[in-house]
């Protein structure tokens, strides 16, 4: 089977940085995977999904979309339309006055007719729980509903892999629970990069850490669900 995505030997750095954030990473996406990326804060997990959407160029390195190299701008198009990229924040995704017109947004760029973009981008707010929201003024939303719209954005230009960047940042637990709920139902590869280990127990089959601007395979055992009580309910603790 042919992988949707290929890097081959990335390197990447900042213009503003002399150090290597990637160092001959190699990294394939075959067809409804499910990987799930964990490493420490500035190890260059979100330059990784930035260079497979092309938000940002490599150093050093090939990027091979169904078997043909990306050389140009326009090379972008195609992979575009195919792999879409949920931001840590809403804030950068979201940016249309209404619910409905940013869903909308995506389709209507791939050539959808306007009554095509609107009965998609409706089956996308059902997708995410967000039916009757169509009207409402997107920044007046709540942080969980602007994360569950920003995910409806994505599912409106039907991609056949979607890249999440710390899904769970922020969210109480029910907004939580329907993104684990919704990413369990999709038919599509998956790329999510979360410190939230119990979350990619429950999205992902496969598990890799970044380390040192490489990817390495991990055992998936060590990823576990845990279920318990805390006097404190929600509130944020650690586990020694």
């Amino acid at each position: 089977m042919e992988p949707i995505l290929q890097l081959r030997d990335i390197y990447f750095r900042y213009p503003s940085s002399e150090k290597m954030v990637l160092r001959g990473l190699n990294f394939e996406i075959f067809p409804k995977r499910r990987i799930g990326i964990i490493g420490a804060n500035g190890e260059g997990k979100t330059s990784l999904l930035h260079i497979c959407v092309g938000l940002l160029s490599p150093f050093k390195g090939e990027i091979i979309f169904k078997g043909k190299g990306i050389k140009r701008e326009k090379d972008l198009l195609p992979l575009r339309r195919s792999i879409g990229l949920v931001f840590q924040n809403p804030e950068d995704q979201l940016f249309s006055p209404t619910v409905l017109e940013d869903v909308a947004f995506g389709p209507l760029n791939l050539g959808m007719s306007k009554k095509e973009a609107k009965e998609i981008s409706l089956w996308a707010l059902r997708e995410v729980g967000l039916s009757g929201f169509e009207d409402r003024i997107t920044n007046k939303l709540s942080g969980g509903e602007k994360k569950l719209l920003s995910l409806a954005t994505i599912l409106a230009m039907r991609p056949e892999v979607m890249l999440l960047d710390e899904p769970t940042t922020g969210l109480a637990p029910s907004t939580r629970l329907k993104i684990i709920n919704l990413l369990k139902r999709l038919k599509l590869s998956l790329v999510i990069v979360s410190h939230d280990w119990d979350f990619l127990f429950q999205t992902t089959e496969e598990l890799f850490i970044m380390r040192q601007g490489k990817l390495h395979r991990a055992n998936r055992e060590i990823l576990h669900a845990h279920s318990h009580l805390h006097p404190g309910g929600d509130l944020p603790h650690i586990h020694e």
